[in-house]
């Protein structure tokens, strides 16, 4: 069977076992799930339609005779002149000297390397007298460790395959097999590691890409689904008028966007599980009125609601904006940070238990010991990611079983928000109220910085506001990027006796940030310098600009963040990146960032040019390693998959009939559905 020690494979003694187990390969369907990472491709190729420094196989005529030449410790030089097609050029191999008596004057060879557009030279990784060999077009490339080389894998594979080979069973239900016409198991897998052809490997690859989706999104879809139904919900049934009353009240008419979310948290606060939505939002697209909107549901319902946010200020300004939207509706909202203190903080904490506070807004303060709701049905965390999980969860238990909304300005792509967050709903608001300003944004060099100092007069002139971001608090000597400290000094100077310019940074103390923060909000403070601690929550809406040094240090998503802090007022706000990249990523965001203000195309831009382990941080990801499937690239397969996975958990059938008993086990043997017994 194909769980077997690897050591049954015929010609896999021990020592080969022991190296193979360092790469976590220690049965027969380890081996052969082991894929390559990519193939070389050594199909020929005209050289009209390869690209500079593109690898190459090409044959030609050799139409000089080979010239050797020695340098350093061993080290030699070939050179030949090949004819290939039209193409005059030089070919050029190091360290192979013994070639030179191999090859003769209009011989056919076969080379293999990086091709040189500019100087019309292949420096060759392989040379091959006489035509190619078109049986292995397509070479497999595996991971390997210590004494194992690739040439091993693959003849251990091959070993494998012909002992074991008829032993592959199908893993997928005949219906997706056949819906989407895919490969069957043991094709697929034997195309994979032996390629015959390129449309033969796309197809073997589309397979598992499906297979790998299918079975992760199984696992999480009947999570989702046993966590729901296990999770006693209080069915908050609101007063739909009384709502509508609300909402008809609000200064503004929701955009189509913030309708559908709102109807689809509605239905979740409605229904008898409890409610785990993620709340995707861009800055300034209206996440707030939604908030309001579904704590107000909550309390027609008889429910008291706990708005949670990371800092002082942003509790204070969301407490502001709650009071002015709900106050002519008799619902009373609270404001409770670390700052409330003595008689005010015990009146409002007694208030709170008795049920005399509808709404309670704060920081972390809200999860403290003595905070006691009366009757707590919904609970909204605000930048999520910023809270921990043991305090997202101690909030959640301060009420039984409410319901949890968390919201986010941080634009996930959807291909992580369903692979990351898949055991969570996840709504997304993807339109801009209508009548905001796009934030116009430049790219200047940093010898332009005279301009824009300029431009920056002329916005503090007209009574604006102007943030200044850098990467660095203090001067590096690894780093040669410009720091706060610095740039304050040098503003500070330039702007003496005219404006005041603030500097903020992580090593300040919460209380002193905050005291920036609310100089800066008050226009006591003109121009801020801060590191990238003002990303996130603070609303100064007469801040019209923000000048970004060193741009190119950030990711796309984070100078987006950054960017957002302005274009909150009616005027028009401007974002200048200051940069000078040398890398073409850096250039490629740069431009990025001028052509377009839409968080989500700007997260996707930044994951495919990061990667899914960069976008979060490797170390606390939380994705899933996939053998085959990329979720960048493959993410219509993913979602195919997610919306069959939901769909099959959701169905009787799954549940039981024989067809699904492999699947059903799976979702055993991976703890899912630990406990319960199967057919």
């Amino acid at each position: 069977m194909l769980n077997e020690s690897i050591t049954a494979v015929k010609g896999i003694g021990e020592e080969t076992a022991a190296s193979l187990a360092e790469m976590n390969i220690l049965t027969v369907r380890d081996l052969l799930e082991h894929f390559p990472f990519r193939y070389e491709d050594y199909r020929l190729k005209d050289l009209e339609e390869i690209k500079h420094e593109e690898r190459v196989t090409v044959e030609g005529k050799v139409h000089s005779e080979p010239s050797l030449v020695y340098y350093g410790r061993k080290r030699s030089r070939l050179t030949l002149r090949v004819l290939a097609g039209r193409y005059l050029i030089q070919a050029v191999v190091f360290n192979q000297p013994y070639l030179k008596n191999k090859i003769t004057l209009n011989d056919t060879v076969t080379i293999t390397g990086k091709w040189d557009q500019h100087r019309q030279i292949i420096t060759v990784s392989q040379l091959h007298v006489g035509e190619a060999n078109r049986a292995h077009d397509f070479e497999p490339v595996y991971a390997v460790k210590g004494k194992l080389t690739v040439k091993g894998i693959r003849r251990f594979i091959n070993l494998a395959f012909s002992q074991y080979g008829d032993q592959i069973e199908e893993t997928l239900p005949v219906e997706y097999l056949q819906a989407y016409r895919l490969m069957n198991r043991k094709d697929a897998m034997k195309i994979l590691h032996f390629p015959t052809g390129p449309n033969d490997l796309k197809q073997a690859r589309r397979r598992f890409v499906y297979e790998e989706f299918f079975y992760f999104q199984l696992k999480m879809q009947a999570l989702r689904k046993i966590e729901r139904e296990n999770s006693r919900g209080i069915g908050i049934h609101y007063v739909l008028q009384e709502l509508m009353n609300f909402i008809d009240s609000l200064p503004f008419s929701l955009t189509d966007a913030q309708k559908r979310v709102v109807n689809e948290i509605l239905a979740d606060m409605k229904s008898p599980y409890r409610m785990n939505r993620l709340l995707q939002g861009d800055v300034g697209s209206g996440k707030t009125a939604v908030a309001a909107i579904a704590l107000f549901a909550a309390r027609t319902a008889g429910y008291q609601g706990a708005l949670m946010v990371p800092t002082e200020i942003l509790a204070e300004q969301h407490a502001q904006s709650m009071e002015s939207m709900l106050a002519s509706f008799n619902i009373r909202t609270e404001l409770l940070t670390s700052s409330v203190k003595g008689k005010r903080r015990r009146e409002i904490l007694q208030q709170l238990h008795e049920g005399e506070i509808d709404i309670l807004i704060g920081t972390h303060a809200l999860i403290q010991e003595e905070v006691e709701f009366n009757h707590l049905g919904l609970v909204i965390t605000d930048e999520q990611h910023r809270f921990g999980v043991n305090q997202r969860r101690v909030l959640r238990q301060k009420g039984e079983s409410p319901d949890v909304l968390f919201m986010t300005a941080t634009p996930i792509p959807r291909t992580l928000a369903i692979t990351v967050f898949g055991e969570m709903d996840v709504s997304i608001i993807d339109e801009m109220p209508a009548g905001r300003k796009a934030i116009e944004t430049y790219w200047a060099k940093p010898d332009m910085l005279d301009r824009v100092l300029g431009f920056m007069e002329k916005e503090l002139v007209a009574g604006q506001q102007v943030y200044v971001i850098c990467p660095l608090i203090e001067e590096s000597d690894k780093l040669d990027v410009q720091n706060a400290i610095d740039v304050h000094s040098i503003l500070s100077h330039h702007f003496a006796g005219r404006y005041h310019v603030g500097l903020m940074h992580g090593r300040l103390h919460a209380e002193e940030k905050e005291t920036v923060m609310s100089d800066f909000s008050q226009n006591s403070i003109q121009v801020l310098v801060s590191t990238t601690v003002v990303e996130v929550g603070v609303n100064v809406p007469n801040a019209t600009m923000m000048v970004i040094y060193d741009a190119e240090r950030f990711g796309l998503a984070q100078l987006h963040q950054l960017r957002g802090r302005v274009g909150r007022g009616d005027k028009q706000s401007y974002c200048i990146l200051l940069a000078d990249p040398k890398s073409e990523v850096g250039k490629e965001r740069m431009k990025i960032m001028t052509e377009t203000n839409d968080g989500f195309l700007l997260s996707e831009k930044d994951l495919e040019l990061r990667g899914p382990g960069d976008f979060f941080g490797r170390k606390q990801s939380g994705l899933p390693e996939f053998k085959v499937a990329d979720m960048v690239h493959d993410y219509r397969a993913l979602e195919t998959a997610r919306n069959d996975a939901a769909q099959l958990i959701q169905s009787e059938k799954f549940w039981k009939e024989d067809e699904y008993l492999l699947l059903r086990n799976y979702l055993q043997s991976a703890g899912v559905l630990e406990g319960e017994k199967l057919d």
